[in-house]
């Protein structure tokens, strides 16, 4: 038995070549992402934007595919995979093959909100890749110009003083408009009713008609009411005042900062794409960011050109996640 143990083992000259080519397989395999990054991108690129042709989601979509298809070599085209509110397309995008070929604009709503209204087929942390920040769009409270209330600090007082009189309109249930009047609801500890309706569109034109007395609407479909007098601007949802309405104030300068709410749009990947093709898709969105044309031409949209690392993408999207959250659990917001 001593004898037994002490001899050395026979190599079979046939087992030694496999195991050397299963060696020389795993050391290729292990360089091919850091081969595909360098090569990347080959081919064209998918953004798919989870909304209709047309919208304010699918324009900002259209100018970034534009700008990165001159950046990257290649061209970057949008698909547009509509559903279930955006879910689909960020459903799709979480699945999709972690190559870099299949990005996705993700919006505010699908990432920190909706993901508290109702199951998802996705994990908005788990299942993506945070890249960028891209743009961020903001709510103005407008009313009608025959209200009583002129001012912020006037509509505040009248709801205090009258609590479940004043009526506010949204673009329905669990909707980012729902949430931004909600929010100012809690900061400014006033009751108002809500009266939702079938989109932001008639949700504005409700208070055109003088049917409900305030809404927070979206910059650009509101601009062109105020300009005529058909809507009267009282405060921003913006940490500062913006370019299109710079006599009207902040939520935050009459006294509310916890009002503060944003669209934003964010640059994701599938969860697992080589670092080296986030980091070269990072570098072009900072480089957009830092454009003055891009600027110019978002600023035209009602939105604000930004940029962001991966990671306070990442911290941002947890934060407003959190929010929401409290938010929609206080409100006891449930989705239509």
């Amino acid at each position: 038995m001593t004898e037994l143990n002490n001899q050395q083992p026979r190599r079979c000259p046939k087992l030694t070549q496999a195991l050397a080519a299963l060696s020389a397989i795993a050391a290729l395999a292990s360089l091919a992402p850091t081969a595909q990054a360098q090569d990347y991108p080959n081919k064209p690129i998918r953004l798919v934007v989870p909304f209709p042709p047309g919208g304010g989601n699918d324009t900002l979509g259209r100018i970034v595919a534009q700008r990165l298809s001159t950046a990257l070599g290649q061209q970057v085209f949008v698909d547009n995979k509509v559903g279930a509110g955006g879910n689909l397309g960020t459903e799709l995008v979480a699945h999709a093959k972690p190559d870099g070929y299949t990005l996705t604009l993700g919006f505010a709503p699908n990432f920190a909100i909706t993901p508290h209204l109702g199951k998802v087929a996705y994990d908005p942390f788990k299942d993506f890749a945070p890249i960028s920040m891209v743009a961020q769009g903001y709510q103005i409270l407008v009313v009608n110009p025959s209200f009583a209330a002129k001012t912020l600090p006037e509509l505040v007082a009248m709801a205090k003083a009258k609590p479940g009189t004043i009526n506010y309109a949204s673009g329905g249930s669990g909707s980012p408009l729902h949430l931004a009047a909600e929010l100012f609801k809690l900061a400014a500890g006033v009751d108002i009713v809500h009266i939702p309706y079938k989109g932001s569109a008639p949700a504005a034109a409700a208070v055109v008609a003088g049917e409900t007395e305030m809404v927070f609407g979206g910059v650009v479909a509101s601009l062109s009411f105020i300009r005529v007098n058909r809507l009267r601007a009282l405060a921003v949802t913006a940490p500062k005042r913006i370019e299109a309405l710079p006599d009207t104030p902040t939520m935050a300068e009459l006294g509310y900062p916890g009002a503060q709410a944003s669209s934003w749009y964010g640059l994701f990947a599938p969860a697992g794409t080589p670092p080296a093709i986030i980091a070269r898709l990072h570098r072009e969105m900072v480089a957009l960011g830092k454009n003055a044309d891009h600027k110019e031409q978002l600023n035209k949209q009602g939105q604000e050109a930004v940029y962001s690392t991966p990671e306070e993408l990442a911290q941002f999207v947890k934060a407003e996640s959190d929010k929401w959250a409290r938010v929609i659990k206080t409100a006891k917001i449930e989705a239509n």
